[in-house]
């Protein structure tokens, strides 16, 4: 079925009610691969509710199922997910009950036999106080769905890496279970969890979720520039470009220009690069 651009450009979600707790909280922490070393004072406090602190990436998860996508009308077994923006507009909450509101900003014809992409904006509010906590804009590129009619061009520029040599690079190896543990924070999809599934759609064994992908480029800035205090990552962008199966070592290389932070992250061992375009501001 074809998307019916006018249709879905007019879906809207408001006010959609969430909550969580600290346990939330530690199990994003732990899905992203935090406490791997639980005598690590600076990680401790992510996993631990004595002074616990949260990742600004757990926004991606904590209004998991918020949103228009299922409404689309798009094949979802043909989508993959090409961008992912956060601004934060105060810190994450430990604990909280929020509310969503979503609607797609662009919905963009590549061509038949080429695919669609559907760009979502989120916002995260506080539900007692009304306040704006948070700003996701998401990309999903639906391969099945192009020859619709619509706009072709459009979508954010992506952010230029430095033409010069990485400042500083962080490793994070990931455990063989990764995907199985973040998971148990919204994305069930079994392509993360099902090696039978996995293999159906084209893949030799489950692969990590690209949000845990970029929960850990999230943890390698706040360990190296924000001395492990997750309020001074105010924004942070990628473009995804290539899977991360668990077990894999993650290498984050980045690039300071002020508060602006450009990253890139690799898979040495397959030599491929699985974030592309990344851009934080600290501060």
């Amino acid at each position: 079925m074809a998307i019916d651009y006018q249709k879905v450009m007019a879906l809207k979600q408001t006010g959609k009610e969430f909550s969580y707790r600290d346990r939330e909280t530690m199990l994003y922490a732990l899905g992203i691969g935090m406490g791997s070393d639980p005598m690590n004072q600076d990680e401790l406090p992510f996993v631990y509710e004595n002074g616990l602190k949260a990742m600004p990436t757990l926004a991606t998860v904590v209004a998991w199922g918020s949103g228009n996508v299922g409404a689309s009308g798009i094949n979802y077994a043909m989508v993959v997910h090409g961008e992912q923006r956060l601004k934060m507009h105060k810190p994450m909450p430990t604990e909280a009950s929020i509310t969503s509101d979503s609607h797609f900003v662009e919905v963009l014809d590549k061509g038949a036999g080429k695919g669609a992409v559907l760009i979502e904006e989120t916002n995260i509010r506080d539900a007692k106080s009304g306040d704006l906590i948070c700003t996701l804009t998401g990309s999903i590129f639906a391969r099945a769905d192009g020859g619709f009619g619509g706009p072709s061009e459009g979508g954010p520029t992506p952010h230029q890496i430095p033409d010069r040599p990485f400042d500083l690079e962080v490793d994070i190896t990931t455990s063989p279970n990764q995907a199985l543990i973040y998971r148990l924070s919204g994305d069930r999809n079994p392509l993360h969890s099902d090696p039978k599934f996995a293999k159906m759609v084209g893949f030799p064994r489950p692969i990590l979720h690209g949000l845990c992908t970029y929960g850990i480029c999230a943890r390698a800035i706040i360990q190296s520039h924000c001395g492990f205090e997750p309020a001074k990552l105010k924004e942070i962008d990628v473009r995804f470009s290539s899977p991360v199966f668990p077990g894999e070592t993650v290498s984050v290389q980045m690039w300071q220009d002020g508060d602006i932070i450009s990253f890139e992250a690799k898979v040495k061992s397959r030599d491929v690069t699985v974030i592309k375009n990344g851009r934080a501001i600290i501060g």
